[in-house]
């Protein structure tokens, strides 16, 4: 069990992915995605396995949730800087956290 002092460490925030691009070198089948968090944590990059269910044009502009301030993570080539975060279903079928209405980017979530 977490304290709560231990989860609100933890940063989530909401951004808007502004660009997004195959990963052939991932081990799983990726996507690359560029962030943006607004002007406090600025643009991100990060390493998400959504090829399942989303497109790229059905994620570009689209809003979504991670975690900000986790140690960056060096997936083959490509440095993660944040970590997207969405519900798991069966075969690694993620569906994305995101908020039900536009928000401005960088919202803490709490």
């Amino acid at each position: 069990m977490l304290t709560w002092e231990e989860f609100e460490k933890t940063e989530m925030r909401v951004g808007t992915i502004t660009a997004v691009n195959d990963f052939p070198e991932a081990r799983k089948p990726a996507y690359q995605l560029t962030i943006d968090f607004g002007n406090e944590i600025g643009v991100r990059k990060s390493s998400a396995q959504i090829t399942k269910r989303y497109t790229k044009e059905q994620l570009t502009g689209r809003q979504i949730v991670a975690v900000v301030n986790f140690p960056k993570k060096q997936i083959g080539k490509f440095m993660s800087e944040c970590l997207v975060l969405g519900a798991m279903g069966a075969d690694n079928d993620i569906v994305l956290l995101a908020p039900d209405f536009k928000v401005e980017n960088g919202l803490r979530i709490g």
